[in-house]
């Protein structure tokens, strides 16, 4: 029997994935959801068999029998809303980005520290059987030092359309923390954290002003777009590796039969990788000869939403450590602020942890 009770704040978007995980989970089961927009929260309620509704989130982060909340909302709501829900004694799991910035998040942490409760950016990437694969293999070595990086997430004519995306009151800002905030995440997970040091980057709208600017999943640019459509940046840490990250929801780049290129190449003293190809490429100087071996991948049992849902109500009815702290999403959003700065600076910035 599910014995911790979870609440939803933000049901009608990244929600839907969250929800087969709840459901899978042995640990947790989902008993109300908080939405802003009672049709939609209505609607929401009568999919998944949730009696408990309430369009005023402070009434389900007060109720005594909800364990863990579930944020689900816009950027710019997280902090509020975590901090509330650790006050009042909740653990909390978060979409990413945990906060649109590094200040926010500091508070957050702080807010985590006083409660003793646990706290989880929903890094959904991290759970792929590619992700995991790839982790097992530069855990053991295979890459020795990885000193340098090159990751992008790109998309052609795919930017979303909705208000909690496009406009900075709601998100603060554009792919630079929508979809960077994810190759960013896997990339440094995969590095193994190094503490970074400064940024140099650029953050701006070249596509989506232009007349007839469209998106194919959602038409034509609204008006109201008034955050970046390219951000790229070059990062230097602590321990001397460098990162090179490009992250766009309108660029010229080819995509196949995706609406996005997501990928990630590390080179390290021993080897260098690949992913998602999930390759391993190395050179042997003994026989001055290459060598490139493909991973075997599990096949995942979930989608990787539903298996962060998964292992956060693990790591609580157990007593584990959050399985993505917030330390490791500061460092994120101390990066991704930092584009953000160098744009305004005009050149690079330090990055304070």
């Amino acid at each position: 029997m599910a014995q911790l009770k979870v609440g939803v704040i933000g049901v009608g978007g990244i929600a839907r994935t969250h929800m087969p995980g709840w459901e899978a989970s042995k640990h947790a089961e989902v008993v109300a959801g908080a939405d802003i927009r009672l049709p939609v929260l209505q609607a929401w309620g009568e999919q998944w068999g949730i009696r408990k509704l309430v369009t005023d989130s402070n009434e389900l982060i007060d109720d005594p029998e909800i364990d863990i909340v579930d944020i689900c909302t816009p950027n710019n709501y997280h902090a509020p809303l975590a901090i509330a829900a650790l006050r009042a004694g909740k653990h909390v799991i978060c979409e990413k980005p945990l906060a649109p910035t590094p200040a926010a998040i500091r508070d957050m942490i702080a807010a985590r520290e006083a409660s003793g409760k646990l706290l989880m950016t929903a890094q959904h990437f991290r759970y792929r059987g590619s992700s995991q694969a790839m982790k097992a293999e530069i855990d053991r070595g295979v890459l020795g030092d990885i000193y340098h990086a090159r990751s992008w997430l790109l998309r052609r004519a795919a930017a979303p359309t909705r208000p909690g995306f496009i406009m900075k009151q709601h998100s603060s800002g554009g792919p630079c923390i929508d979809i960077g905030v994810h190759i960013l995440d896997l990339t440094l997970w995969f590095m193994g954290n190094p503490k970074p040091v400064s940024v140099t980057g650029v953050a701006r709208a070249e596509l989506a002003h232009q007349p007839g600017a469209f998106s194919i999943w959602g038409g034509p640019i609204p008006s109201t777009f008034d955050v970046e459509d390219f951000a790229a940046a070059f990062v230097r840490f602590e321990n001397g590796a460098t990162l090179i990250l490009e992250v766009s929801w309108m660029l010229h780049h080819e995509t196949g039969d995706r609406a996005e290129d997501m990928q990630m190449w590390l080179y390290g003293t021993k080897g260098g990788s690949h992913w998602p190809r999930c390759e391993i490429y190395e050179s042997h100087n003994e026989t001055m000869q290459h060598y490139n071996r493909t991973l075997q991948i599990t096949r995942d049992t979930l989608e990787a939403h539903a298996l962060e849902c998964v292992a956060f109500a693990r790591a609580v009815a157990e007593g584990g450590p959050s399985p993505v702290p917030a330390e490791e999403s500061l460092q994120v959003m101390a990066i991704l602020d930092g584009v953000y700065r160098s744009q305004r600076a005009g050149g690079e910035v330090q990055i304070e942890l």
